[in-house]
């Protein structure tokens, strides 16, 4: 079984291509269009990645990040910030906030995949594959 992403952007299109090509690449993924959702999702299934956009309706990835943060339960989901949010004020923030990777968009999916690819084997290392 392959790793699991949880893919969040109100973007439907990016969310459809990205997912097709990540699922080509052996991953699992579950998206949500906008934040709300997105900790909806959290609450049932931990991912062993989150893909998060900032700019969404309902609630905003900066929101989901920080509820992240102060969950006990999600606190160690490694989060990859992918967003059009590219002012170095934005990317100070992320790291701020505790994203493991910020990635801005337009971005090449080969390159998304290797940041992917590197986050979670850093994770594996750090972790162990049996983690709770």
């Amino acid at each position: 079984m392959g790793k699991s992403i949880l893919l969040v952007d109100d973007e439907r299109d990016l969310v459809f291509y990205t997912k097709l090509f990540l699922e080509e690449k052996g991953y699992e993924v579950t998206e949500a269009y906008d934040g709300q959702q997105a900790l909806e999702v959290l609450e049932t299934f931990r991912p062993d990645l989150v893909l998060l956009d900032v700019t969404m309706p309902r609630l905003n990835g900066w929101d989901v990040l920080k509820r992240m943060q102060e969950d006990p339960e999600k606190v160690d989901i490694p989060v990859l910030m992918l967003t059009a949010r590219s002012e170095d004020a934005d990317k100070a923030r992320g790291w701020e906030l505790g994203v493991t990777w910020y990635q801005t968009k337009p971005f090449e999916l080969d390159e998304l995949a290797m940041v992917i690819e590197r986050i979670l084997a850093t994770t594996d290392e750090d972790w162990g594959e049996g983690k709770a």
